[in-house]
């Protein structure tokens, strides 16, 4: 039996010294520059680490991204009623917390040394405080205290989600990077849409409208934390790290590593838009449908069944093919340019049907761009065999940025040029257009990566 076959083979760890990487087919990269760190071709992952993997991150997204798409938006209108703006400040200051941290938890799993690896020991963690903050959320007596249960949520889900993207980084080779990211796209991207069906028999049960999806999240990554093997890390190399040096490590020289710089300018200039169009989706769709808040679940969740479809077309699809055609930017700026169409499309529309069509453009645009664009992230991530958890974490930059800075913007612009209780939810969207197309075009100008 080889060693693809069976999980519980040892992982092949890289070397902490740098080397260049190894030689690939000129027609899959052109002008490749060779990395400090990585690693060389490692071998294929098995099926268990590729299902575990999708199902980890379903769960991850099943629990952490629900209560945004509409738990927040319930307990923000029963404690604050007409005050669709505080929504904004809960998300805004919890991605902040998740931007200044993300990087540190990064650094701290790359140098930790456990008989279960690098790893898990922050999924476990991460899970832990996850579950509590969803328990906050539910029982929250007043928005500031539901605003603390949201940056312990983004800070718990977020360190679980983040090792587990760090693991693809370890193990994944580079022909198995876009099918794996389609198949993990695809699942993140449905996951909240199942959590929404989930929980809409529920939304007069605070408690219920948290747990059940979180309790779908332990599930499933705990599977992953017990059933995927990761190698004892205590015998690799330790270095100490000053306060000095753990600050400067949230740096890096953009000159260095020009292609992994665009790459994030790119998700940076996408996710504000995606985050624009997608924090007050809830009330976006009461407005345009004149229907309250606590009614829209229904709606949403339908439209999210249908919505299905497009996200399985656009991240199957896209990353499927790119490892086929060894091709990643095209796909990147196929998705940021169906987004940007769907979002017009739904600005300048009140039409349901209209509507509908909208969000199955937004659909597959947000499946095809997120799953290409996180495999042409491996191909372009710095120092993987040494500093993988580093970049993922300065990576983590460029969403949770525009999670902490965009809703505060989209506060905003909803109250430009209009009047009294009037939100302009057509200019919020067309904004969100320009910048998630121009989000697709900033990656063209990538050079190691076709």
């Amino acid at each position: 039996m080889s060693p693809t076959d069976r999980d519980d083979e040892p992982i092949v760890t890289p070397a902490a010294a740098p080397f260049p990487t190894a030689i690939v087919e000129p027609e899959a990269i052109a002008d490749r520059h060779a990395e400090p760190g990585d690693p060389a071709d490692l071998p294929k992952v098995n099926a268990r680490y590729i299902w575990f993997m999708v199902l980890a991150q379903f769960g991850v997204f099943m629990a952490f991204i629900t209560p945004l798409a509409i738990s927040l938006s319930i307990r923000v209108n029963e404690l604050a009623p007409g005050q669709e703006e505080v929504l904004g400040y809960i998300t805004g200051a919890g991605a902040l917390f998740v931007m200044l941290t993300a990087p540190f938890m990064g650094i701290w799993s790359d140098r930790t040394r456990t008989r279960i690896g690098r790893r898990r020991p922050f999924m476990i963690g991460g899970m832990v405080v996850g579950v509590i903050s969803l328990i906050v959320m539910a029982l929250a007596p007043s928005t500031l205290v539901l605003g603390f249960g949201w940056v312990l949520a983004q800070w718990g889900w977020g360190t679980v989600l983040s090792n587990l993207q760090i693991s693809t980084a370890d193990r994944l080779p580079e022909e198995q990077r876009g099918k794996v990211a389609g198949l993990t796209g695809f699942a993140t991207q449905v996951a909240p849409v199942f959590g929404v069906m989930l929980t809409f028999g529920v939304t007069g049960n605070a408690l219920l409208l948290f747990l059940i999806p979180g309790l779908i999240g332990v599930i499933l990554v705990t599977l992953f934390v017990t059933l995927v093997h990761e190698d004892d890390s205590r015998a690799l190399p330790k270095d100490t790290l000053t306060i000095g040096g753990l600050l400067r490590k949230y740096l890096y020289n953009p000159a260095q590593y020009p292609d992994f710089s665009l790459n994030w300018l790119g998700r940076f200039l996408f996710y504000f838009g995606l985050t624009l169009n997608t924090t007050f989706t809830a009330f976006f769709f009461a407005s345009r449908l004149g229907i309250g808040v606590t009614e829209v679940g229904g709606i949403i969740a339908a439209l999210g069944g249908v919505g299905v479809l497009a996200v399985t077309a656009g991240a199957l699809g896209g990353g499927f093919l790119s490892d086929r055609l060894r091709r990643r930017k095209v796909f990147v700026l196929g998705g940021g340019a169906l987004m940007a169409g769907g979002m017009v499309l739904m600005a300048l529309t009140t039409d349901l049907p209209a509507l509908i069509a909208g969000s199955l453009i937004v659909s597959a645009g947000i499946g095809m761009f997120s799953a290409v664009d996180q495999a042409l992230l491996l191909d372009v991530l710095p120092e993987k065999a040494t500093d993988a958890g580093r970049f993922m974490g300065i990576t983590g930059f460029a969403t949770s940025i525009p999670q902490s800075v965009a809703p505060l913007a989209a506060s905003a612009i909803l109250l430009v040029g209009v009047t009294g209780d009037a939100k302009n939810y057509s200019l919020l969207y067309l904004v969100a257009a320009g910048l998630v197309l121009a989000g697709g075009l900033v990656v063209l100008r990538i050079r190691s990566v076709r």
